[in-house]
């Protein structure tokens, strides 16, 4: 019965998520209509871009924060350990870090640009970026500091995507003094959001998977299992709607 309504609810938000965009093209139409009065339809189509992001946060926060994997006796022949699990570890834990540090950076970036002009907020040099990449290391060490990170990243996710829709509102186009320009190798802004995300996602994952309990302690990692395959699948599926969605609304 669980797999059920899991199931149905699945199909529904997939279905929200495939018909969505079409509304809000057609609000959009209404909006145009009156472009340079306040309706109803303008306040509508305005307040209809955090619909998506408000899923994508809430659907994170439930499914992909609090991770619980098997906690069967581990076999010797299906762990990691030693100098290969050092190496997991470093490569996992600072990559995570610089994603985390830089995407909050892109927030400030966008506030300062957008509401704050005049004030320029510094890149931060080669030093100042180690010490965020180990700082933010630090916290993803612990259980707390870990959860209370991946809320913030949620909160940054939405903020960035409220910016991008008051951008795509109002005809203003990125240049070079944003942070985010050097991502252009997309030209959707929504896009280039949404694929951070999805990359601290799948790191946060396996960093949530590498330091599961007592993992570091005993410097003992299982090999994943057909379950954390399963769950690595179910992300992936469910931001591949969410790109859909933005595709359909360019």
């Amino acid at each position: 019965m669980l797999i059920k309504n899991n199931t149905t609810k699945l199909l529904v938000t997939l279905s929200f998520l495939l018909i969505f965009p079409f509304v809000q093209k057609q609000w959009f139409n209404l909006y145009s209509l009156n472009i340079n009065d306040i309706s109803f339809y303008s306040i509508l189509y305005y307040l209809s871009g955090a619909i998506c992001p408000s899923l994508v946060c809430l659907n994170s926060l439930k499914n992909y924060t609090y991770y619980s994997f098997n906690n069967e006796k581990i076999q010797s022949i299906k762990i990691i350990k030693g100098k290969r699990l050092l190496i997991l570890v470093a490569i996992n834990l600072i990559f995570l870090s610089y994603l985390i540090a830089d995407y909050i950076y892109i927030n400030f970036d966008l506030i300062f640009n957008l509401f704050l002009e005049g004030i320029n907020i510094p890149k931060p040099d080669i030093p100042q970026l180690i010490f965020f990449i180990f700082f933010i290391s630090i916290l993803l060490i612990f259980k707390k500091s870990r959860f209370l990170l991946k809320k913030i990243i949620l909160v940054n996710f939405f903020l960035i995507s409220f910016y991008f829709w008051h951008l795509q509102i109002n005809n203003i186009s990125v240049d070079d003094q944003f942070h985010i320009y050097r991502y252009f190798g997309l030209n959707d802004l929504n896009l280039i959001n949404l694929f951070i995300l999805v990359a601290i996602e799948i790191s946060f994952y396996t960093w949530s998977f590498i330091s599961y309990k007592t993992n570091l302690s005993d410097w003992i990692v299982p090999k994943p299992q057909i379950g954390e395959v399963m769950t690595f699948l179910n992300i992936l599926i469910f931001y591949f709607f969410i790109i859909i969605y933005y595709s359909i609304l360019i």
